[in-house]
């Protein structure tokens, strides 16, 4: 094997070091301020010298949005894994809370991720696969729970979405179904948090997330069903 010259791991270095500071600035004011000249004046250099490291502020969002991506899913695979032997239902409700736990300890990794589009940023296409990473993970539960059907048209047009992406799926239309709305409903829920909004209201919004899984289980079972 290989080991990497003492520039390359300088270089791997001050590249963590300045997506550490840029996460701090995004933590403190939002993804908007990121600024690589205030990041070059925190790491000791110049900001066009951080240009050696990254191409401009594009190329360093996109680092932090495939690493807060990944991180979750990494969080939320672990999770399923180790209750792979617990029944469906309860492997769900593991993987839920693992999913706001982590974007309840760092919020603004999650609102990153998942909050108001960064102004003339867009994010490329291979950032997709790792953001899909985490609804799959909860795919498998929901398909074993036998998820009833009843929106036939939206069914059919997330099977060929997916179909269109990843031809080899293996997700019918009423799982997609019951895990799109579900992954809705839990970032409805998890995104007022983060961001305050229940604060002034004088309940634990854990309980209302808790709530909000308990109506997707039974909704995927189909026991609301008329």
């Amino acid at each position: 094997m290989e080991t990497a010259s003492r520039r390359e791991r300088l270089r791997a270095q001050t590249r963590e070091e300045a997506k550490a500071a840029a996460l701090r600035q995004i933590a403190e004011a939002g993804p908007q301020s990121l600024s690589l000249n205030a990041i070059g004046r925190e790491l000791g250099m110049s900001g066009p010298a951080l240009y050696r490291y990254f191409a401009g502020r594009d190329e360093l969002l996109t680092e932090l949005i495939s690493d807060g991506y990944n991180d979750l899913a990494d969080a939320i695979e672990a999770t399923g894994k180790a209750a792979e032997d617990a029944d469906p239902a309860d492997r769900i409700r593991a993987l839920a809370r693992a999913f706001r736990e982590w974007a309840v300890a760092q919020p603004h990794r999650y609102l990153l991720l998942f909050g108001t589009p960064v102004p003339g940023y867009a994010a490329p296409a291979h950032t997709i696969q790792a953001a899909t990473r985490t609804l799959q993970a909860f795919l498998e539960p929901i398909a074993a729970l036998g998820p009833d059907s009843r929106a036939a048209a939206l069914e059919e047009q997330l099977a060929a979405g997916l179909a269109d992406r990843s031809p080899d799926h293996a997700w019918s239309g009423p799982v997609l179904r019951v895990g799109v709305t579900g992954w809705t409903r839990m970032q409805g829920v998890v995104s007022l948090e983060v961001e305050g909004h229940f604060a002034p209201m004088g309940f634990d919004p854990g309980l209302l997330y808790e709530a909000e899984i308990e109506s997707l289980i039974a909704d995927a079972q189909g026991s609301e069903a008329g």
